[in-house]
């Protein structure tokens, strides 16, 4: 019999929100059990939905605001302010990312994460001194110049003069002029959430990896990790210490690196930046299970996404987790090793993809799925 379960699932994305997903799951609960206490957990991994799965379960408010996107031009971008008054929720990609851009305009030597820095500057005139940021999803490969200009960092070449923070300029910078730093920025915490491990530059590094995928030719690619190495050179002259290799850098075009080197930002994988901000090991004490998911389960998943990071929670108290996705593609011998009681595909053998990704259809999949799962238990 089961009398707590707690529901923390990330969306199913094209399909049902994370709260969707946990309203389904306690439709099914309900009905096989009608008094347990069902605690739905708004979750995700970092990117994506990030900012409104903590905004639901913490409370706060929108802010929206002009800034600049990729290429300098306006649009419209928001952080949330949780209720605290004091922690902001970034994802870099509102201001940053590459949506935002069309295929034909994406040239990481010409983009820049200026936006992202105003949405930061934004919040710290409103008072907010912890930031919780996500970084996926980046149109850019600046090394988070336009992140640091927005706050008040002066990137010059040898001659004195202010460089454009864009990803081409970083061959050029010469020295960095800190003297008009935002004074805020000397308590605050910066808290990012990072799955990515490169480092800066190099084969495994920003450019190499992801550059491709924003417009880079190999002779941009190329040219952009030499501006990382020199880049690197400059700051670590600047600060004293080098961060350029270390895991995480590389993530965002180099905006880890920023976060890391300029802000004293600790990186951490996604979802433990999540479950950490909504305090989620006080949320499952006493649960009689624990149900996670996604909208694909597979090998992925085990390098910790959201499901994973739930069961590792869940099992330090001891607390059985089963997994749901619309799709599994995993190994159950490898799942059980993970530490999950079960993983459950939701979606019926057969059923179209078009068709179980409408969202009252995998609705419907969510609840039969859970009311069997518990009725066998029963």
């Amino acid at each position: 019999m089961y009398k707590k379960i707690v529901v923390a699932s990330d969306s199913f994305k094209g399909s049902l929100t994370s709260l969707q997903v946990a309203q389904n799951v306690e439709r099914a609960v309900c009905e096989v059990y009608p008094s347990c206490e069902v605690v739905k957990v708004n979750v995700a991994d970092g990117g994506e939905g990030t900012m409104d799965a903590l905004q639901q379960t913490l409370g706060g408010r929108k802010v929206t605001l002009s800034v600049a996107d990729p290429l300098g031009r306006p649009v419209q971008a928001s952080y949330v302010i949780l209720e605290d008054g004091i922690t902001a929720v970034l994802e870099m990609s509102a201001a940053s990312g590459l949506p935002l851009l069309t295929p034909e305009e994406r040239n990481p030597s010409m983009t820049s994460t200026l936006g992202t820095g105003e949405l930061i500057c934004d919040a710290l005139a409103q008072g907010c001194r912890k930031f919780l940021v996500g970084i996926g999803g980046s149109a850019t490969n600046d090394a988070g110049m336009g992140m640091l200009h927005a706050l008040g960092y002066r990137f010059l070449d040898v001659d004195g003069a202010e460089l454009p923070p864009v990803g081409g300029s970083m061959i050029r910078v010469a020295s960095i002029d800190m003297s008009s730093r935002n004074p805020a920025l000397d308590d605050v915490t910066f808290i990012v959430a990072c799955d990515v491990k490169a480092p800066l530059y190099g084969p495994d590094g920003a450019a190499y990896v992801f550059a491709p995928q924003k417009g880079a030719d190999k002779e941009m690619v190329e040219a952009l990790d030499q501006g990382l190495r020199h880049f690197a050179a400059v700051s670590s002259q600047t600060a004293g210490f080098d961060s350029s290799l270390l895991e995480g850098s590389g993530a965002a075009g180099g905006l880890g690196y920023a976060f890391r080197q300029f802000l004293g930002a600790r990186l951490e994988r996604g979802v433990e930046m999540v479950l950490d901000a909504i305090h989620f090991d006080e949320i499952i004490t006493g649960s009689d299970l624990v149900i996670t998911g996604e909208g694909r389960v597979d090998n992925q998943t085990l390098t910790g996404k959201t499901p994973f990071g739930v069961a590792q929670h869940a099992l330090r108290q001891g607390i059985p987790v089963v997994a749901i996705g619309g799709s599994v593609i995993i190994d159950p011998s490898q799942a059980q090793e993970a530490g999950f009681k079960d993983v459950l595909q939701v979606t019926p053998a057969g059923m179209p993809l078009e068709e179980a990704m409408k969202p009252e259809v995998a609705a419907d999949n969510v609840y039969q799925t859970i009311k069997t799962f518990l009725t066998k238990y029963e």
